[in-house]
């Protein structure tokens, strides 16, 4: 009788067990949003019109003829799979599989750039990882108050507006102005992000519209008056000094927004504030810093702010996305720091032309991207046959060394330890756990927080991390037949072509003859039963190269 019911015990744990795997399977599933049935990205129809190609052609005459000014000589062109890593690393935070190296190879060479970046902006890593960036801007990278704000909700529902190419004009609209619920109604997680002592705090939510969306720094006048520099309306321009009036009227826009039980809602409010010098407090109207006349007389507050903030004549706010944009993809910014872009300039070549091109074009982010790769500061290399100064790169005729950002270094090592993508055509698992580890790993290695354009430099922690850490440790052992070292040393033929296929899934090249001859005698030398050994103390070696965790 105790033995069947010891059985009848187990069988229910079992099956218990086995529901709760299934369950993890299916909600899993429902959490990456069904990305497998939903229709691909909107992709405007010009990219690849002889319009496009103009415009390209413009931005880099205008790099051209900065660096014959100077007397600078660019670099020569990066190889494709170069410039296929610098992708990856800007869009995904990773590297390209070997699986995807091999498909870019065998496009037609003038196709390759293209094809490579179709790809990209179809993956759902790329939506999610820039989603992930855009909102360390928007919202920080604080979990906020416990039971009004949802950051990881926020950071879905904007990955689907970038998957969807959504014109960013609109979706910095709806975030300026939304109301609901912070489950149902992601967008106002922008709001509800700033609560203090209960409701949202308007003078954070103006700091962070002006940096985040006009790319200029107005927090300081919160407390005194300061110069926001000449705005060209026209002939003549406009001279415009910054008072701690103008930063709190700013402010005024948010006054009445107000969260309950029901969500985000707006009421009327006035925006009572005592400035520097006054004896009491006194009630101000809202109004833009600056471009007052672009401001429509009439609506809600916060629908005029964000009217404002998206007109076509702002430019500042198509400046501070482009800034933000050429950061990502260069590991540093055309105007730094990224969010403290001169209102009256002057600009560096390649700002302004972008940003008209973008107001233009209806705001679209993938076209933009599009741009960016096809300029030609994008497309140079970071080595050159003649020596290369500081100079180079301050002006962009040589592509810039940034070092990668933790969750960079995380991606990059566990893609180049899988000889396949780690995308949508994965399987769930491989995804939680290429999640899991990134996350784990960049804990360890340090989070740079909202800054992500500041490098404090390499740290012994980090690089000990590498050599000796868990993650490296996992990812290369040979033992393990889903690692790429495994792989590699079964399949491949013989010795130089496991060596080429290591190099190409970790540094996203082929070795050089003399790095080739090297390795491959290793390998020879340790004979054919032990190659997965060797492969696994190569796999270490290049992860631990300096070329590995740099941008170049």
């Amino acid at each position: 009788m105790l033995r069947e019911r010891l059985l009848i015990f187990l069988k229910t744990i079992l099956l218990a067990a086995t529901i709760l795997f299934l369950a993890v399977a299916v909600f899993g599933t429902l959490g990456l949003r069904n990305r497998l049935l939903d229709d691909g990205p909107a992709e405007p129809a010009d990219w690849n019109s002889r319009q496009f190609e103009e415009s390209v052609t413009a931005l880099n005459t205008e790099f051209s003829e900065h660096w014959e000014k100077l007397g600078l000589t660019p670099a020569p062109e990066a190889p494709v799979f170069t410039l296929a890593r610098r992708l990856s690393l800007a869009l995904a935070g990773t590297v390209p599989s070997l699986e995807e190296l091999r498909a870019l190879e065998a496009q037609p060479p003038q196709q390759q750039l293209d094809w490579w970046l179709d790809r990209l902006l179809a993956d759902a890593r790329v939506s999610d990882y820039l989603a992930e960036r855009f909102t360390r801007a928007w919202v920080g990278v604080e979990n906020g108050p416990f039971l009004a704000y949802r950051r990881r909700r926020f950071v879905l529902w904007l990955s689907e507006q970038l998957r969807r190419n959504r014109p960013y004009d609109a979706l910095v609209h709806e975030l300026l102005t939304a109301e609901g619920l912070w489950t149902n109604q992601p967008a106002v997680n922008f709001v509800t992000a700033t609560i203090q002592e209960g409701q949202p705090d308007a003078v954070r939510l103006a700091g962070r519209t002006a940096r985040a969306f006009l790319g200029v720094r107005i927090d300081c006048l919160q407390c005194h008056d300061d110069h926001l520099g000449t705005i060209r309306l026209g002939d003549p321009p406009e001279l415009r000094e910054g008072t701690q009036r103008d930063f709190h009227r700013l402010a005024a826009f948010f006054s009445g927004v107000r969260v309950s039980g029901l969500g985000v809602h707006d009421r009327i409010a006035p925006y009572r504030v005592q400035l520097l010098g006054d004896n009491s407090e006194q009630v101000l109207a809202p109004a833009p810093p600056f471009l007052i006349d672009r401001l429509p007389a009439q609506g809600a507050s916060r629908e005029r702010l964000a009217e404002w903030v998206t007109h076509p004549e702002n430019r500042a706010f198509a400046r501070a996305i482009v800034n933000r944009v050429w950061g990502l993809m260069f590991g540093r910014p055309l105007v730094e720091p990224v969010d403290d872009i001169p209102l009256a300039g002057p600009y560096p070549p390649g700002l302004e032309r972008l940003a008209e091109d973008f107001i233009r074009h209806g705001y679209d982010l993938h076209r933009l991207i599009r741009m960016i790769a096809h300029s030609a500061p994008f497309l140079r290399d970071s080595r050159a046959e003649f020596p290369l100064s500081e100079e180079h790169e301050k002006h962009w005729a040589a592509f810039p060394l940034t070092r990668l950002r933790p969750e960079q270094v995380a991606g990059a090592v566990i893609q180049s330890c899988s000889l396949t993508a780690l995308d949508d055509h994965a399987n769930i698992f491989e995804r939680l756990a290429y999640y899991s580890q990134t996350n784990q790993f960049v804990r360890r290695y340090g989070d740079r927080g909202e800054d992500e354009f500041h490098d404090p430099g390499g740290t012994i922690p980090q690089r000990l991390l590498l050599m000796n850490g868990e993650l490296v440790r996992e990812q290369t052992r040979a033992r393990s037949w889903g690692t790429a070292a495994a792989r590699i040393a079964a399949a491949a033929r013989d010795e130089q072509q496991a060596v080429r296929a290591a190099y190409l899934a970790v540094l996203s090249r082929l070795p050089s003859p003399t790095e080739e001859e090297r390795f491959t005698e290793m390998l020879r030398k340790r004979g054919k039963r032990k190659r997965a050994a060797a492969l696994e103390d190569l796999y270490w070696v290049l992860l631990n190269s300096t070329e590995f965790s740099w941008n170049h």
